[in-house]
């Protein structure tokens, strides 16, 4: 897979380590490296990490009541670590010190932003979380880009989203949060942010999704002993294990390789304003697939974010 140019919140001050020579990849990661990285643009991979992660997040409730927050970060994580480790067979030699530094830091910032983010909707309403969240990857887009014009493409997608969490969801704003549940929110959003400069220096260090299955499993062992610590051995009920599954998928594999192939030809700062596709991404979802009907402000919000969307891809092909 070719490399991705140096995005702004990437480029490195020294020159780049040497590359570990390339090794035949397996039939999976060529499959996905062919399949997924040439059929389809990079926006198109955004935005179906977004859809994915929406069914995931859906799938996630269910074990809620079973294994609790820590608990199903765990499950997620740790079985997406099983699911790449045996997908990608990942060589672990050649690599430099910097190499692993990078991968270790993906990782944590994968454990610290879904840690976060599940202890954020365990307090309060889903729609306000994902909101308080986006602010992360808005704020990195503001500062790293060297475009006057994304700050207007960043205001217009925190407008979006705002007033879309403002007047969805029963109408819940951000008067009535609770504390506690909005700093975890705001503080998974600065780990997103993270995850999307981390994740980008993976993809052009690491082969195929390589880095991405190495950053999982080390995201995996930091969440373990909270999982277990919460949790016990209700983790290893089968429906349970089953259910964690199906979360990991959808939630962490499926998005994650998604969105490490558009990294590597995507900006950080325009994939950063894609990410506030995530509560349009939602709302459809619970119209299309739970019935619920959208108001007039909702729908406007939607627009916003979208048009701010395709205003960030449009100011990057100019």
């Amino acid at each position: 897979m070719p490399a991705a140019s140096p995005s702004p919140a990437t480029t490195p001050a020294t020159p780049a380590t040497p590359t570990p020579p390339a090794r035949p990849a397996t039939r999976a990661t060529a499959r996905l490296k062919g399949g997924l990285g040439g059929r389809f643009g990079p926006v198109a991979l955004v935005i179906a990490a977004g859809i994915s992660v929406q069914f995931g997040a859906a799938l996630a409730v269910m074990i809620m009541p079973r294994a609790g927050a820590a608990g199903v970060v765990t499950l997620r994580l740790a079985a997406a670590a099983l699911v790449l480790l045996l997908i990608c067979r990942p060589k672990v030699r050649g690599y430099t010190r910097s190499d692993w530094g990078t991968v270790v830091a993906f990782g944590v910032a994968m454990a610290g932003m879904n840690g976060l983010f599940y202890q954020s909707i365990d307090r309060i309403p889903l729609g306000p979380a994902v909101t308080l969240e986006v602010l992360g990857p808005l704020a990195l887009s503001v500062l790293v880009s060297r475009r006057l014009v994304n700050l207007l493409w960043a205001g217009l997608a925190l407008a979006g989203v705002a007033l879309l969490s403002a007047h969805g969801g029963g109408g819940l704003g951000f008067g009535s949060l609770d504390p506690l549940g909005a700093a975890f929110a705001v503080g998974a959003g600065a780990m997103w942010a993270a995850y999307i400069v981390f994740s980008a220096r993976t993809g052009r260090r690491f082969p195929q999704a390589d880095g991405l299955a190495l950053a999982m499993a080390v995201a995996a062992v930091i969440s373990l002993p909270l999982g277990v610590a919460q949790s016990g051995s209700a983790l290893l009920a089968p429906t349970t294990l089953a259910l964690g599954l199906g979360v990991a998928v959808l939630s962490s594999v499926l998005p994650y390789t998604l969105e490490l192939l558009a990294l590597r030809r995507l900006p950080a700062p325009t994939f950063a304003i894609l990410m506030s596709l995530e509560p349009a991404i939602a709302a459809t979802a619970g119209f299309l697939i739970l019935h619920q009907a959208l108001s007039l402000l909702d729908a406007l919000a939607i627009a916003l974010v979208i048009a701010a969307s395709m205003g960030a891809v449009r100011a990057q092909r100019t």
